[in-house]
This record gives C-alpha cells, sequence and structure tokens, in this order.
C-alpha cells in the first residue's frame, strides 16, 4: 500500500520502516499507528522480508502520542485508543520475523511502548527514553505499565512510570531498556549488522525462539519449559534441523529454506 506517514523500504531482505512525521517529532496520532499496523503486516507477509528495522525520520524516534487528538478524548474513546494502539504494537511484539528498533532520538510515552514492543532496541549516543503520562494527568496506554517491568524489573518501572523523568541511552542500556548504544551516524548499520545476523539463522527456529519467550514470560515456569519441548522437537521435524545439523558436521555454512 502507500503510505502518507511512514516509509517502507526493503534492501536485502531487510524492511526498514520509518515513522515520517518529523514536524511533529513522528508523534504518533491514530492515522500513524493504524498505518504501523498495515505496516508490520506488510513485513510479516512478504516472502522477500527476513527481519524488520524501525525508526525515525529527524531527530525523533517517536516523541509521544499525538497531544491535539487526547485531549478531546472521552473516556470512551480513550479506552478504545488504548486497544487499538495495543492491538498494533502486538503485532509488532509477536511478529515471528524479528524487529530491531533503532532508536535514533526521543523515545517517550508512546514512542518508548512501540520500541519496547520490538524485539530488540539500539539506541543512538543521543536517545531519551520516558513515560512522562502522569505529567498529563494520564497513564500509558499502549503497554508502558506492563512491558516496562518486564524488562527493567518492578522497582525502576515503578520510579520511571510515576516519575515521568526522562532517562538518556546509557542509562537505559544499564537498566536493560537498550540492548546497546551506537553513534548516531552508525545506529541504521548496527541494526541491519545485527538482522544480518539473525536473518542467518534457521527461520523456523527464529520465530520459535520468539514465540517461546513472548509466550513464555507469561507462563508459570512447568508451562514454559514444557512449550519450550514442544519446540524443541517441532524443530526435529523441519529440514532446517537436519541441514543445520549437517552443516555443523561438514564444518560448512548451513543452507536454510524454512522447512
Amino acid at each position: 500500500m502507500a503510505y502518507q506517514l511512514l516509509t517502507f523500504d526493503v534492501t536485502d531482505r531487510i524492511a526498514t520502516i520509518t515513522v515520517n512525521r518529523p514536524d511533529k517529532l513522528n508523534a504518533l496520532n491514530d492515522a500513524t499507528i493504524a498505518e504501523l499496523g498495515h505496516a508490520i503486516d506488510e513485513a510479516r507477509a512478504r516472502d522477500d522480508v527476513g527481519g524488520v528495522i524501525l525508526t525515525g525520520a529527524g531527530r525523533a524516534f517517536v516523541a509521544g502520542a499525538d497531544i491535539s487528538e487526547l485531549s478531546a478524548q472521552s473516556p470512551l474513546d480513550a479506552r478504545e485508543r488504548a486497544l487499538a494502539g495495543q492491538t498494533v504494537f502486538r503485532r509488532f511484539e509477536t511478529s515471528p520475523k524479528p524487529v530491531v528498533a533503532a532508536v535514533n532520538g526521543f523515545a517517550l510515552g508512546g514512542g518508548c511502548e512501540l520500541a519496547m514492543a520490538c524485539h530488540v532496541r539500539l539506541a543512538s549516543e543521543h536517545a531519551k527514553f520516558g513515560q512522562p503520562e502522569v505529567k498529563l494527568g494520564i497513564v500509558p496506554g499502549y503497554g508502558g505499565t506492563q512491558r516496562l517491568a518486564r524488562l527493567v524489573g518492578k522497582g525502576r518501572a515503578m520510579q520511571l512510570l510515576l516519575t515521568g523523568e526522562m532517562i538518556d541511552a546509557p542509562e537505559a542500556h544499564r537498566i536493560g531498556l537498550a540492548n546497546a548504544v551506537h553513534p548516531a551516524g552508525e545506529l541504521l548499520d548496527a541494526a541491519r549488522k545485527m538482522l544480518v545476523t539473525i536473518i542467518a539463522q534457521g527461520p523456523q527456529a527464529v520465530a520459535l525462539c520468539i514465540d517461546a519467550v513472548t509466550r513464555g514470560l507469561d507462563l508459570p515456569l512447568e508451562e514454559g519449559l514444557l512449550l519450550e519441548a514442544n519446540y524443541f522437537g517441532l524443530c526435529a521435524a523441519t529440514t532446517d534441523m537436519r541441514e543445520g545439523m549437517q552443516a555443523f558436521l561438514d564444518k560448512r555454512a548451513p543452507v536454510f529454506t524454512g522447512r
């Protein structure tokens, strides 16, 4: 489809989705969230896409929600807006294809929530993270209260959520919100390099790892371990497992087909 508020480019099996409202610091209005939903669905459906980079144009990743829309919402509007955004972000989180957030600048509010819905977060040295919703008299609506604690622990999440404070990239890396910090000019190359490494692996194994971690976080340990054992068994039925094992024994690079 034709996108108005973001760009979608595919090169060497990597789809780059760029939120493209730099004059608004890529703030998430309803239309942008809808386009993000179409973009991740397209990436998931295309055979020529093995992984996704999500980033922002200009000096922000996504600087938050569009306050002009939020300021007029009724309680029912607010609930429906939150559910719609959560649904889109969940499609990023549950993508069987890896999604790397290249956080090039401000990732605040909905932007931090969007980054947390990705599988890996790489940050520019200039990136800033935060959930400042309490300063507007609201709570996060797109998953911030749930994913932040899962990533950084309850205590640190409570501090960030209750104070609304903004943290820089090194601090985000220290607490586990960002996986790594890179110079701004090297951020996209680092994201591409990571995805090249990931998509060279068995695609079914990658997808099952993503699903096992995503689903397993919500399960008791015993059930999570059973899920892992089931997926371990599923892999044994694939051509890719046989190819990977034989390639290891032959001391050569495997050629995976996704079967």
